[in-house]
Order: C-alpha cells, then structure tokens, then sequence
C-alpha cells in the first residue's frame, strides 16, 4: 500500500491521462483473442506485473548508466549501449521473465494468441505505471504526447513478444524443445532491438530524425496492428503438455 500512496494525492485528470491509453489498448488485444477469453484474474496479474518490472528495470538501467558513465566516452558508442542494451534489454527482459513465469505453464495458455494477449497485457502495465510517472513529473503535454507514441509503442513491443512466445509455446506442445527454446529467444531480442531502435532515434538531437521517427512509428504501428489481426483470425488450439492449473 505504501508503493501506491504518493499517487493518491495526484490531480485525478493526470492519473486518466496516463491510464486511459493504456487500457483503450488492452480492451482492443481482449477483444481480437476471439477461441477462448482468458480469465480476469489471470490478465490483472499481467498487468500488476507488468507495474513490477518498472521497478526491477529502474535499478539495472540506474546501474548501467553508472557504468556507461564511468567507462564509455564515444558518443555514438554510449547511445547504442543505452538504447539497446541498458534501457531496451532491462525493460523487455523483465517483462519476459515475469511473462513466462506467470503464464508459461498455465492450463489457460491454450491457444497460440494467448500469447500475444499475455505479452501486451505485462507490456500495458508496465507502460501504463511508466506513463503515470512521466504525466506527473512533466504534466498534460505529455499525457497527449505519450498516449500515441510510448504507450503503444510498448504495446508493438508486447505483440511482436507475444507472437513468437505463442509460437514457441505450439511447438512446446508437439516436443519441439529445440524450436521452442529458439523462439523463446528470439521474443526477447526482436522486442529489444525495436525498443532500441525506438528510443535512439527518439532521442537523437537532430531534427531530420523527427521524420525517420515518425516513419518508424508509422511501420512499427501498422506492422503490430496488421499481425494481430493476422493472428487473431488463424488462431488455434495448442497442446499444453506442462499446464498447471493456477
């Protein structure tokens, strides 16, 4: 309780700011998982922790930043190390870990887009706890700003994550350990290189990479939004040879 006290003084407009994008998104990806919904115990569990992997990425990205500050001077060199390995491998490794430990032997993960809607879900809470830090420090502008960029920027993330978790946990089910193991790396990388390369061209201080940022949100968007429709309609059953019903 104590965690969430420095919040309940905020001005309440700030706070729907924040949430609201966030949970417009989460609405969308449960109504595309069309076989089977998944149960709302199981999804606000998701999304809470989603809200702890902020905490556990705020201390590895605050100790790689030490560290970058310490040894690295070439400018270029420090940015790539920031964006892809400091920030972007801290926040979508997190999510991954607390993805897979929540849901990988679940009885409901039984269909193949269950793992896209577990993915965005751990995603959307940690962007949305982010969001609410960000609104409160620098206020509305930023709610509006963040509400089409960062926050389904991290949903993107979660999707792609989620395909390939899904994919891997199909063949999981037909004792393709090797392809499985496979594709269960391949959901960390993908999602990290995109956030990389999202935050190092955001962050880049020059103006003609305020086009090349708005190309790539515009790819990234329409990429995420075209795949979950792909997937949504040819979803299928899977095999859970590992389910344990929790």
């Amino acid at each position: 309780m104590l965690f969430f006290m420095p919040y309940l003084f905020i001005n309440p407009i700030l706070i729907a700011a924040a949430v609201i994008p966030a949970v417009i998104l989460l609405v969308q990806v449960y109504r595309a998982d069309r076989l089977e919904k998944e149960p709302p115990s199981l999804l606000l569990s998701l999304v809470l922790y989603g809200v702890f992997a902020t905490s556990l990425a705020k201390l590895t990205e605050s100790l790689g930043v030490s560290l970058l500050n310490r040894f690295v001077r070439g400018e270029l060199v420090y940015n790539l190390l920031l964006n892809f390995v400091v920030v972007g491998l801290s926040e979508e490794g997190f999510k991954y870990l607390l993805l897979k430990r929540r849901t990988w032997d679940s009885a409901c993960f039984n269909c193949q887009f269950d793992g896209v809607v577990y993915a965005v879900f751990v995603s959307l809470g940690f962007a949305l706890w982010e969001n609410i830090s960000y609104v409160i420090m620098y206020g509305f502008g930023t709610a509006l700003v963040r509400a089409v960029t960062a926050v389904p920027g991290h949903a993107c993330f979660g999707v792609f994550m989620g395909a390939l978790y899904g994919m891997a946990k199909k063949y999981d089910g037909y004792g393709q350990m090797e392809k499985s193991r496979t594709l269960r790396r391949l959901a960390v990388l993908l999602p990290v290189l995109l956030h990389g390369a999202y935050d190092f061209i955001a962050s880049y201080p020059n103006v003609h990479y305020a086009w090349i940022f708005v190309g790539f949100i515009a790819a990234l968007f329409t990429a995420a939004f075209l795949l979950v429709r792909k997937l949504s309609r040819e979803d299928q059953y899977i095999h859970n040879r590992s389910a344990r019903f929790f």
